[in-house]
């Protein structure tokens, strides 16, 4: 159970319950992050208007490399929330997400291509404490993604950063957006 908890749709008012509709009729349940983030609203309609602009922004890289890029973070930094809702994300898009049960391996794993690699150890270099970025992995990623692609990767990992350290300090756990091989969220 987290350490704040949620406000309920019964203790909403208005425009919050309007929030939560939107979230439901998005995502299939009103995420618990944003939930908990309500008891500040002024906090929660900032992240939720960056949200959306993020979304509508990050279009340079790939989406799998954008997905994977955020799952690493997630599981690097052990927030069950994030790696549940990455997950869903994921299948969502189509993508395979039967290759992250080898995401600790993809250095090696031939589940991932070469550019995911650089992206997933670009992920890793930033998520450590101190973070670990060189310069050739900045000049290997911008000359694979460009340097929008760079700096989109950049922002990305650690914006799945600062949602993975909020959650974990929070003690906000999966939610069940995926369960197994079957996602629980209908399918958009």
């Amino acid at each position: 159970m987290a350490r704040i908890p949620a406000v309920t749709t019964a203790q909403a008012g208005p425009l919050l319950k309007l929030l939560y509709r939107f979230a439901v009729r998005r995502y299939g349940a009103v995420p618990e992050p944003f939930a908990i983030m309500a008891h500040h609203p002024g906090l929660l309609r900032t992240g939720g208007v960056h949200e959306l602009l993020v979304e509508k922004a990050a279009k340079t890289l790939p989406a799998n490399v954008r997905e994977l890029a955020q799952f690493r973070v997630a599981t690097r930094l052990g927030c069950s929330w994030c790696v549940d809702f990455a997950t869903m994300l994921q299948l969502h898009s189509g993508l395979d997400i039967e290759r992250l049960k080898s995401i600790d391996d993809y250095a090696t794993s031939p589940a991932f291509s070469a550019g995911e690699r650089l992206a997933l150890a670009y992920a890793d270099a930033m998520t450590t404490s101190p973070v670990t970025v060189t310069g050739e992995q900045t000049t290997a990623l911008e000359r694979e993604f460009g340097r929008k692609g760079l700096l989109e990767l950049t922002y990305l990992v650690a914006l799945e950063n600062m949602r993975g350290r909020i959650n974990t300090a929070l003690e906000v756990t999966a939610q069940g957006f995926t369960s197994g091989d079957a996602c629980q969220v209908p399918m958009p």
